[in-house]
């Protein structure tokens, strides 16, 4: 039986496969079967949230299972087959733990033969994730990968497609549709370059843009604090971006705007990890001292996210500040009456 029969077998018994993709090798399961996708989950270890991608074969078998916008085709005609995974809404008939926890999927089509055959053969999705133990560096060997997996990780494999040392290319590139104008959450081998902004048409578009973000800085939470500088006038957004991020984090207290008492702080567990977020609302600041006063300077430590509202009012001083957060600067402007929900969401000042 050739490689692919092979494999395409485990498959659809329910097994975990490792195949060769053009990026590196990646781990396959039937992405549509619950016990094989969980058997992946506990291979890869720690997700923390994050969505597994799928491969498929073309745009037809893509739109079975997301919902595809203008944005998205255009993406897929464009750039697919190749390192390109593109993030829509799901339509959630796939395993529980293959969409993020806001329901969204990556979906790829690959460009290499035996991705590709594996998809067609089994006539469902499988999973497009890397084959590396979460953290661990990507393989683009069997050997390199059994290194750096432990035995009982090595006893979830059933079968391996060993095609030999593969080419070191960069990761793919990974683009959310979700909002209709494309988010770049990686940028990997294919350069797309970032957009100037997004149109959030919803107070909960604007909320999901928070999660999304929280999730892609998610990482660098662990080992420093994640700033968020919030510009806009009143009524464009600023605390709906915070309520979205409260609710990323499974806040239960209700987030509102900290206008008379300046600062607010909740702590939060996600995924077992213990942290603080504060959000601030600066509106009634007017000198640097009192800004000093806050002692933001001690607070801004890992495992903490702090959204600070009219950040404009001191943006020299938070910036000194936070020399060593990571730093997300987003200025919310409403679009005017004739789209009064509608809200232009740019990154930088």
């Amino acid at each position: 039986m050739d490689p692919v029969a092979q494999a395409v077998k485990v498959l659809r018994s329910g097994g975990l496969i490792i195949y060769p993709t053009e990026t590196c090798y990646g781990a396959g399961a039937d992405a549509a079967n619950q016990s094989a996708v969980d058997k992946l989950l506990r291979y890869k270890s720690r997700r923390e949230g994050r969505p597994l991608s799928i491969a498929v074969t073309d745009q037809t078998m893509a739109s079975k299972y997301i919902i595809m916008n203008t944005t998205a085709k255009n993406l897929y005609n464009k750039f697919l087959p190749g390192p390109l995974t593109i993030v829509s809404a799901g339509r959630h008939k796939l395993a529980k733990g293959v969409e993020s926890e806001t329901g969204t999927l990556g979906v790829r089509i690959p460009d290499h033969p035996v991705a590709l055959a594996l998809v067609r053969r089994l006539g469902r999705p499988i999973t497009a994730t890397s084959a590396n133990v979460s953290y661990k560096p990507r393989p683009y060997s069997i050997k390199q990968l059994l290194k750096q997996t432990s035995k009982k990780q090595q006893g979830l494999i059933d079968y391996i497609i060993d095609a030999g040392t593969l080419p070191k290319r960069p990761v793919s590139t990974i683009v959310d549709t979700t909002l209709d104008d494309p988010l770049v959450i990686r940028q990997g081998k294919i350069n797309i370059p970032p957009r100037g902004g997004i149109i959030s048409k919803s107070p909960e578009e604007t909320k999901k843009l928070a999660q999304t973000l929280c999730l892609k800085y998610w990482k660098d939470l662990q080992t420093k604090p994640l700033m968020f500088l919030l510009i806009g006038d009143l009524g464009a957004g600023k605390t709906v971006f915070a309520k979205g991020i409260g609710a990323w984090l499974k806040i239960k207290q209700p987030i509102t705007s900290p206008t008379f008492t300046i600062e607010k702080e909740y702590d939060w567990v996600r995924y077992g990890i213990k942290g603080r977020f504060l959000h601030l609302d600066t509106w009634r600041l007017q000198h640097l001292e009192e800004f000093e006063a806050l002692g933001l300077k001690k607070q801004l430590l890992p495992k903490t996210i702090m959204a600070i509202e009219w950040a404009d009012r001191s943006f020299d001083y938070l910036l000194k500040i936070a020399r060593k957060a990571k730093v997300v600067i987003l200025s919310l402007q409403t679009e005017g009456a004739a789209s009064p929900t509608h809200r232009r969401i740019t990154f930088g000042r």
